[in-house]
């Protein structure tokens, strides 16, 4: 028997067959699409899904089951809401088994790359762990005993909605002061800018033809590697925001280990040195263990594997 995993991105669907113990077989994608009604958006998973399951040479009565990874939130079978597809309400599960009627799990996506890393990744000795995606936002995925946690209203897990700043900037969510708001790509992006603006001869301002609309994340911290002070400024200030709100998550949760993924984590032992010695700057109880800090393993195959997890 075999399982589906898909990973729906506001860019693109992504679908494997996979194993028990996490090891995809056969993967296909397509594009979103994302601007279509739902309906059609869903018709294609269901193709995709046929489709894998055929090229990988299996038919629907060896499948096990199917798991989807959304970017958004989903209770009970319904997508509530999913603000990069423009969803609120949609009726996944029900939709999904009128025609492949399998059992179907939903979940958030990084929570689905969380329990991947905690399955078959680096995070696979640790029983209880929390992922962390740095990317446009910042995601949270809290695994415990090898199980999401999505708390007693399934929105457990939003660790980039941490009131972080008091009145501090606004968050697309609506409230002000969030952690992603200062420990996402945007955040780094947004102080970059600030930063090329007060300091117009910086190597980083050269870099981005003294236009802020030009900045990445790679950016900045190409920048910072070759030893530009204002871009090390710029990595440095994001450093100790996400060290603190790792430290946030340490002190309520103390899991086994933390795990930083998405784009700014590809940055690699540059970003994972900084942050584990900006960490003990924060750290309460510091004559006792606390959880390691990592980087995601798995890559853009997690949101399959973790999908495809999904359920046990």
């Amino acid at each position: 028997m075999v399982r589906i995993g898909i990973d729906l991105g506001a860019t693109n669907i992504a679908v494997g067959v996979v194993t028990d113990d996490g090891t995809i077989l056969h993967k296909v994608e397509a594009p979103t699409l994302a601007s279509r009604p739902w309906q059609p958006v869903v018709a294609d998973m269901i193709a995709l899904t046929r489709r894998a399951l055929s090229e990988a040479g299996f038919t629907l009565d060896d499948l096990r089951s199917i798991g989807v990874g959304v970017p958004g939130t989903a209770i009970g079978g319904v997508v509530v809401f999913c603000t990069n597809l423009g969803w609120h309400d949609v009726p996944l599960e029900r939709t999904f088994r009128e025609a492949i009627d399998k059992p179907l799990y939903i979940d958030n996506d990084a929570n689905v790359a969380g329990l991947a890393e905690a399955m078959a990744g680096v995070s696979a000795g640790a029983p209880n762990s929390v992922f962390l995606t740095l990317g446009t936002g910042l995601g949270g995925g809290i695994i415990i005993n090898k199980r999401i946690y999505t708390g007693a209203h399934g929105v457990g897990g939003e660790l980039g909605h941490l009131t972080f700043i008091a009145d501090g900037e606004m968050c697309t969510c609506g409230k002000r002061g969030c952690l992603e708001r200062y420990a996402s790509a945007t955040g780094m992006i947004r102080q970059g800018g600030e930063a090329i603006r007060t300091h117009p001869h910086s190597a980083l301002a050269k870099a981005a033809g003294q236009d802020p609309a030009n900045l990445t994340a790679k950016l900045i911290v190409d920048q910072a590697r070759a030893g530009d002070p204002t871009a090390m400024m710029v990595f440095d200030r994001y450093v100790h925001y996400l060290a603190q709100g790792i430290n946030s998550i340490i002190s309520f949760i103390d899991p086994d280990m933390i795990v930083l993924g998405g784009g700014v984590s590809k940055a690699g032992a540059f970003l994972l040195d900084a942050v584990r010695l900006a960490l003990t700057n924060y750290i309460f109880f510091r004559t006792l263990p606390y959880a390691s800090i990592e980087l995601a393993s798995l890559g853009n195959d997690a949101g399959i594997i973790g999908a495809a997890m999904l359920g046990e």
